[in-house]
Formats: C-alpha cells, structure tokens, sequence
C-alpha cells in the first residue's frame, strides 16, 4: 500500500502541487497497486500448492474478476472453519497447508458444533455486510448483540458442541471473542458505505485494465495508452525522499 507522508515530505510536495493533485496522485498509485496486486493473486491460483490441504465448505475459488476477487469473503470463512475444526498449518512454498489435528479428541469442537457456528458465520459475513451502509454507532450494538449471541448459544449448547470437559472449556472465551473479532472486521468494511466507495474505485480499474488489453500493450488510441504509462511513471507520489514509493 501507499506509505502514509510525514509532515516533511508533505511540504515537499506541496511547494510544487495542490491537496486535489496531491490526493489524484496519490489514488492513481492506489489504483495501480490494486491491480497489481490482482494480477499476482490470480497467477498464484495458478500455481497452488494447497492440493493436498484440507477440504473446506468455503475453499476459495479462482476468480477472473476484480469487483468478485474483492468481494469474495470464503478465504476467511475458510479460514475460520479449518481452525474451529481443529486443523493444523503448515508452509509449503509460502501456502499455509491445514491438516488434520493428529489430537483431534483436543478440538474445542465436535462436528456439529463446527457447522452450527459456521452456518451463523456465513450469515455474519458476506457480500451483503460488507455493501451496506453502517455508522459506527450501528456497527457497536450489532456486534454487541452478535457476541451476546454467540456466547450464549455456546454456553447453552456445550455439550452437544463437544465442549464437554474442562481443558477444552479453557477455550471457550477466546472463541466466542474470535467469532466476534470476524464479524466486527466485516462490518468496519462497511463504515459510512467505505466499502462501495472502494468497489467503485476497483470498478474502475478493471475497466481500465480491460480497455488496455484490448488496445495493446503499451499503445492506445491517439497515444493514450502510452500517455498513461508515462504520466504513471511520472506521478510526483511515486518519489518521496528521491525513492520511488
């Protein structure tokens, strides 16, 4: 991401440049991070080593689509599930590789704890959460609510979840805290509709990176595409103390 200017290096720029050319320039560096950073993900999909990982109900799926790579939460439910199972990871090449809790008689919960909590996940995080439009006010009561929930249902259900001894109950705070922890980060993505303003700006970029593809590379209409990479080049955000940012 963008490093965030100190006081001085935003003087610097501001002896030559506006705030409005400040804050395009530095959106443009943004956009193209973005990007970037899709194009890598989608050329790791095509490399995974995580064939041999556990298999989950919500394993992410390779998209080709910027706006859906973006909105597509299963990698954390995913995520949630291998450790609400009690799965164990592993690195390989740089992927994480869960498998199967050589102690599973450990796992804080049984089958029908794990997908009782994930089917009330799945409800908590997704698409629309993150699309619509909370102040933060909003957000504190319906995560306190949430939490509230969750614990009880536990607590009520603890036996039947399999958290039937005292060892695996010593995890029973640090979960229902981590459940809230999830459903609370998706609803701060949609903090005063942040979340559709960024969509609109991946929008965008998609657009962008499309209409280059089909022009060429590096040569659009009237010269435009070259244009683009010049100006990219050129964008006084990308310098900062003489480094490119």
């Amino acid at each position: 991401m963008v490093k965030q200017l100190s006081e001085a290096e935003y003087k610097e720029l501001r002896q030559k440049y506006s705030d409005a050319e400040i804050q395009e320039a530095f959106k443009e560096v943004e956009k193209e991070e973005l990007s970037g950073s899709y194009s890598q993900t989608q050329q790791a999909n095509l490399n995974d080593n995580r064939r041999n990982s556990q298999v989950s109900s919500f394993s992410a799926k390779a998209e080709d689509n910027i706006v859906r790579w973006q909105l597509e939460l299963n990698d954390i439910l995913e995520r949630a599930e291998h450790i609400l199972r009690g799965d164990v990871p592993t690195f390989q090449d740089g992927e994480i590789i869960w498998g199967e809790n050589p102690d599973p008689e450990n796992n804080p919960l049984n089958r029908v704890g794990v997908q009782e909590v994930m089917k009330i996940l799945s409800l908590y995080v997704n698409r629309n959460k993150v699309l619509a439009d909370y102040s933060n006010e909003e957000i504190n009561v319906k995560v306190f609510d949430f939490g509230r929930a969750i614990n009880n249902l536990i607590f009520m259900r603890d036996f039947e979840f399999g958290m039937n001894t005292a060892e695996k109950r010593k995890n029973y705070e640090m979960l229902v805290t981590e459940l809230k922890d999830i459903v609370h980060d998706t609803y701060k993505r949609a903090l005063d509709g942040a979340e559709k303003r960024s969509l609109r700006e991946m929008i965008t970029v998609s657009q962008a990176t499309n209409t280059s593809q089909q022009v060429g590379a590096g040569f659009g209409m009237n010269g435009q595409g070259q244009m683009s990479r010049e100006r990219g080049l050129l964008n006084p955000a990308r310098y900062v103390r003489g480094k490119y940012v």
